[in-house]
Formats: structure tokens, sequence, C-alpha cells
């Protein structure tokens, strides 16, 4: 038995919005501050996740105009459930890299983890196909 949950249209562009948001900035400063987010990474108690993924200064550009579409189609609805999968994925080796390594600073490590609670409510609700809000 399914129960459906009615749920505002214009709460979920709202949270869409606001979420990505995050995205957004962030791609601009991967893009723009290349140097100081790699210096954040070289700092990092985990850096060797971002180095099995390759040279950082790659990783963060690429993260950072992943983010930036990613994010784009978030913010306008397109592709609303892709868009959140792929933003997970650039998420969490950012997370596990940069932010389970700072233990006296737990603030943006459950920032994060909001986050990808947000995103994981839109690659669980499918938004674009009302025959699958409810499974």
């Amino acid at each position: 038995m399914t129960t459906k949950i009615l749920v505002n249209r214009r709460s979920i562009q709202v949270f869409r919005m606001m979420l990505s948001g995050i995205f957004l900035v962030a791609s601009f400063s991967h893009i723009v501050k290349v140097e100081q987010t790699v210096q954040r990474i070289e700092q990092a108690r985990f850096k060797g996740i971002a180095y099995f993924f390759g040279e950082p200064e790659i990783l963060v550009l690429a993260s950072g105009v992943v983010m930036f579409i990613a994010g784009l189609g978030l913010l306008i609805g397109f592709k609303t459930k892709w868009a959140a999968i792929i933003l997970a994925a650039v998420l969490i080796p950012i997370t596990l890299t940069v932010q389970v390594g700072q233990i006296t600073t737990l603030g943006p490590l459950f920032k994060n983890i909001a986050i990808l609670g947000g995103l994981t409510f839109f690659i669980i609700n499918d938004f674009n196909n009302p025959k699958n809000n409810n499974k």
C-alpha cells in the first residue's frame, strides 16, 4: 500500500534553488581560485583520497566545471535527479578528503552531510515523472 504525500510544488522549486546555490558558488571558487583550493587539499589529513583520483589541479578544475553544469541543472530543474546524483558523486570525495579529517571543527562535515541529505531527496523523488513519486 502506498501513501500519497502532497508537497507544494513551489516548495520543491525553492528547495532546489537554495540547494543549488552552494554548488554554483563553489564551482566559481574552484575555477577561479585553483591554487587556494589545491592548498586546502594539501593540508587535509586524508589528501591521499584526492591523489587516488588524479592530480589535484585537474580535479579542482574538473569538479568546478561539473558542479557548475550540474548545479545549473538543479537550479532550473533540468534532469534534476541526474544533477543531484552527479553533485553527490562530486561532494562525497570532497567531504572524505577535506572535512572528515577536521575533527576539531565538525560544522563543515555536517554541512556536507546535510547537503547530501538534500541531494538524496532529489535522487529518491523524481519530480519530473509523477508516477515515480510514491515509490
